[in-house]
C-alpha cells in the first residue's frame, strides 16, 4: 500500500464512495502507477503479479470515463477463464455502483441466448473469454462501434491456453481509436509482438514481484514420496490449523481423490476443477469465499484471478510443472498486505521443476523435514475443534452496499412490454423518490430487477406493492441477490 489517497486521482465522488464501501484504504502500487496514466487515455503495458490490485487499476478509470447515457458498450475486457470474467464483471459493477455502470460477463458453457438478451440492454462494459467474445462479435450481438477501452487481462495465460489467435481477431474488430491496456505477470516475446503491433507508444509499468512472493508469503518445501502425500497433508493441516486454505493438484482425478479422502476424515472441504459444470464451479467458489468451507481442493483453474479474501495457507499437493503457475497459486495468499504461508510437496524426481521455480522467483524455497505423526498428534484436537465449529459466514463485497441499496424484484418483463422508462416513471411518481435514487435496471423476459439507492428501498418496495406498471398488476418483493 502507498501513502497516497484515492482522492488524489481526482475521481468522482460516486467512485470514491464505492471503493470506500469495498474497504479499499489506500491505492496499491499498481493502482498508483496505472490509474493516472489510464485517465489520460494512454496505452499501457503492465507487468504485475496476481494479487497486486490490478483489476481496480483498470476498473476505476473505466468507470470514471464511462458515459452513462450511452447504450452501447464502451469497454471490452478479455480474460482467460470464465471465473475471472465473472469476477472482473462483479468488481466493475461494485466500483461503478453509484454511477450506475452495467457490466456483463460472457463466457462459454453458459447459454448464448441468455447472454444475447443481456447484451441487448444498456451495457457499459463487456467482460469475456476470447472464444465466446469472438462468437458474439461474429453473430453481431456485441456492438463494438463505441468501444473506447480494450483491456487484455492475464495476457500470458491467454497465450498459454492457446487463445492468442482469437485475441488478435477481437483486437482487429474493435475501433482503432481506443485505449489499449495489457496486464500480464510475464511479458514473453509473443506478447511483446502483440503490443508492438496493436498499441501506440505504450507506457510500460513494471511492479516488482519480490514483495508478493517473498516478503508476505512464508514458503516451505517438503520432499515427499507420492504414496505418502495424504499422510503428510493430514499432519501438516493438524499443525498449521489454517483458517482458510487451498490445496492445489495437477489433475482433476487428484482433486476428486483428495477431496473424497478429506471428506472421509470429516474435513470441511469443497472442490473445483475444469471437469465440473460451470454452475457447480461458480457455486463452489462462492461458498468457499463466504467461508462455508475451510478447504478448497482445486486444479490451476482456480489459481488465476480469483479474489478470495483472507486465505491463510496454500498447499501445493502436486508441484506445478509450469513455473508461472507456482506464483499464481501462492499469490492466492498474502494478499492486501497480509501474511500468508505456502507449503509445497515435491517428489525426488521433480527436482528440475523445483529448480526452475526457484530460478524464476529468485530464491531458494526453504526445505524442511516432514512433520512426524508424533509431532502432529498433539495438535489434532485443536484442529477438529476449529473444523467442527459452525462457520462464520463472511460478508461478500456486495453486502457492503446493502444498507444503502436494495435490489427489488418485479414480476413483469419484456413479455408484458415493460420498458425501462415505464419502471422509472412509476418509481419517480413515489413522493420523496427521484430518478437519482434508481440504480441499475435489468429487464428480463418475465421479470425485472431494479436497484433502489439512497436507503429508499423500503419506501419504494412498500409503495410498489400497492401499484401497477402500465396498468398491469405486479408482484414486488426484495430480490434474493
Amino acid at each position: 500500500m502507498s501513502n497516497m489517497k484515492f482522492e488524489e486521482f481526482n475521481i468522482s465522488e460516486e467512485i470514491l464512495k464505492a471503493i470506500d464501501n469495498l474497504g479499499y484504504k489506500s491505492p496499491s502500487e499498481v493502482q498508483v502507477a496505472v490509474i493516472p496514466v489510464a485517465l489520460k487515455g494512454k496505452d499501457i503495458i503492465v507487468k504485475s503479479q496476481t494479487g497486486s490490485g490490478k483489476t481496480a487499476a483498470f476498473a476505476i478509470p473505466l468507470c470514471e470515463s464511462a458515459d452513462i447515457e450511452e447504450t452501447e458498450p464502451q469497454a471490452l475486457i478479455l480474460t482467460p477463464t470464465r471465473e475471472l470474467a465473472l469476477q472482473v464483471s462483479q468488481d466493475i459493477t461494485h466500483i461503478g455502483r453509484y454511477k450506475k455502470i452495467r457490466a456483463v460477463a460472457v463466457f462459454g458453457k453458459q447459454p448464448i441466448e441468455l447472454q444475447k438478451k443481456q447484451l441487448k440492454q444498456r451495457v457499459h462494459v463487456v467482460v469475456g473469454t476470447p472464444g465466446r467474445t469472438l462468437d458474439h462479435i461474429e453473430r453481431g450481438t456485441i456492438n463494438l462501434d463505441k468501444i473506447k477501452y480494450l483491456i487484455l487481462d492475464e495476457a500470458d495465460e491467454m497465450l498459454s491456453m492457446g487463445f492468442i489467435e482469437q485475441v488478435e481477431e477481437v483486437i482487429k474488430a474493435v475501433p482503432k481509436n481506443r485505449v489499449t491496456m495489457l496486464f500480464s505477470a510475464t511479458i514473453p516475446e509473443s506478447i511483446e509482438a502483440i503490443c508492438t503491433k496493436y498499441m501506440i507508444s505504450p507506457v510500460k509499468i513494471e511492479i516488482s514481484p519480490e514483495k508478493l512472493t517473498v516478503e508476505k508469503i512464508d514458503q516451505v518445501c517438503y520432499e515427499v514420496e507420492e504414496d505418502k502425500k495424504m499422510s503428510v497433508l493430514k499432519r501438516t493441516l493438524y499443525i498449521e490449523n489454517p483458517d482458510s486454505c487451498i490445496v492445489f493438484c495437477r489433475t482433476k482425478e487428484n482433486v476428486d481423490s483428495i477431496t473424497s479422502q478429506m471428506k472421509n476424515r470429516h474435513y470441511s472441504c469443497i472442490k473445483i476443477h475444469g471437469g465440473m459444470l460451470q454452475s457447480d464451479r461458480l457455486d463452489a467458489m462462492e461458498r468457499f469465499k463466504k467461508g462455508e468451507f475451510r478447504f478448497l481442493v482445486a486444479t490451476d483453474v482456480a489459481a488465476r484471478g480469483i479474489d478470495v479474501e483472507d486465505i491463510t495457507h496454500i498447499i501445493n499437493y502436486d508441484l506445478p510443472l509450469e513455473k508461472e503457475n507456482y506464483v499464481h497459486r501462492i499469490g492466492r495468499t498474502g494478499r492486501a498486505g497480509k501474511k500468508g504461508k505456502a507449503i509445497t510437496f515435491t517428489t525426488h524426481y521433480e527436482k528440475r521443476f523445483l529448480q526452475n521455480i526457484e530460478n524464476y522467483i529468485g530464491m531458494e524455497i526453504p526445505k524442511k523435514p516432514i512433520p512426524s505423526k508424533e509431532e502432529s498428534e498433539p495438535y489434532k484436537d485443536e484442529f477438529y475443534q476449529k473444523n467442527d465449529a459452525k462457520p462464520v459466514i463472511k460478508k461478500t463485497k456486495a453486502s457492503n452496499f446493502s444498507k444503502e441499496i436494495m435490489k427489488i424484484y418485479i414480476s413483469a418483463g419484456k413479455k408484458k412490454k415493460i420498458r425501462t422508462v415505464d419502471i422509472v416513471g412509476t418509481i419517480c411518481n413515489i413522493e420523496g423518490v427521484s430518478a437519482e435514487d434508481i440504480g441499475i435496471i435489468d429487464i428480463q423476459d418475465n421479470f425485472s430487477h431494479v436497484d433502489i439507492m439512497g436507503g429508499k428501498g423500503k419506501l419504494v418496495l412498500e409503495t410498489l406493492k400497492k401499484s401497477t406498471i402500465k396498468g398491469k398488476s405486479i408482484r414486488v418483493e426484495k430480490a434474493n441477490k
